[in-house]
């Protein structure tokens, strides 16, 4: 982590991901990016569908592969690059028969190593195979939640998930969250864990920061009025005088409550609900 002389209230606590010795290139390949409106959390209407976001820096979108459909053709990774769209690093991968991707880099790889998209690759970082060939206690990242449908769950900086059974055509993944849920073994896996781990321990240390990133203000329901909010009102500092924590529109929310619908499709799937506080 990279810290800061205290030159002002700002940089006296901030601190940042130190990227001297980790990034390779300082500019994207242009073939792979192009760009894009940002949602900043309003819909087609331009009305507000998710708080809290606004505003932000401009960005660059840059391409990710998440469907892996090159198998049994190796891969060497050229950069090792940062994307604003993502905490993790990305690395613009050759295959060998000349064509070039964007992937999600792993934790352990660097420029000039080489993975393979292999049903018979070897358990190495950075390899991907189906679940089925994915040996007990390994730690696997950018998941599929289908077969082919492309990675969707532990694709977040430094994150990953193990798998600890298979049985009966499903293999049970330990999710970041510490759920347990089933997946097809006919599912694929990357294995390893994605780089920039250190992220999580980032310091913004000022208001403007989180402005840059897109991220708007959040005000305490308590310290809003009665109309406003369900926690609002009273005479000075109050609790919020009722049992469960709920957000604006009364739904419990926060404080490890269960907020899941309770005829969600994937509910079968779930083995051991995630564990929050202080238990995780």
């Amino acid at each position: 982590m990279k810290t800061y002389k205290p030159t002002s209230k700002s940089r006296r606590n901030m601190t940042t991901v130190t990227y001297r010795g980790v990034v390779t290139a300082s500019e994207p390949l242009k073939s792979l990016t192009h760009g894009f409106k940002r949602s900043v959390g309003r819909n087609h209407h331009g009305r507000i569908t998710t708080r809290h976001k606004g505003a932000g820096h401009k960005r660059l979108f840059r391409e990710i592969d998440f469907v892996y459909n090159k198998k049994d053709i190796p891969a060497k990774i050229l950069t090792v690059e940062y994307d604003p769209n993502r905490s993790g690093f990305v690395s613009l991968v050759c295959y060998n028969d000349g064509e070039k991707r964007y992937a999600l880099l792993p934790k352990s790889l660097k420029v000039g190593d080489q993975f393979l998209v292999s049903a018979n690759a070897d358990i190495k970082p950075g390899n991907r195979l189906p679940l089925a060939k994915i040996p007990v206690g390994t730690f696997i990242y950018n998941v599929e939640v289908k077969p082919e449908g492309g990675a969707k769950l532990a694709r977040s900086a430094g994150n990953y998930a193990e798998v600890i059974a298979h049985d009966l055509g499903y293999a049970q993944i330990k999710m970041p969250s510490t759920e347990v849920r089933k997946i097809s073994d006919k599912a694929w896996a990357s294995v390893g864990e994605v780089s920039k781990d250190e992220n999580r321990l980032q310091n913004y240390g000022k208001a403007g920061r989180s402005r840059w990133k897109g991220i708007r203000p959040t005000v305490r329901g308590t310290a809003m009025n009665p109309v406003d909010h369900p926690h609002g009102g009273g005479e000075g500092r109050q609790g919020r005088g009722r049992r469960r924590a709920v957000s604006m529109w009364g739904k419990p929310t926060g404080k490890g409550q269960k907020s899941r619908r309770s005829k969600k499709y994937s509910n079968n799937l779930i083995v051991s609900r995630r564990k929050v506080g202080k238990q995780k």
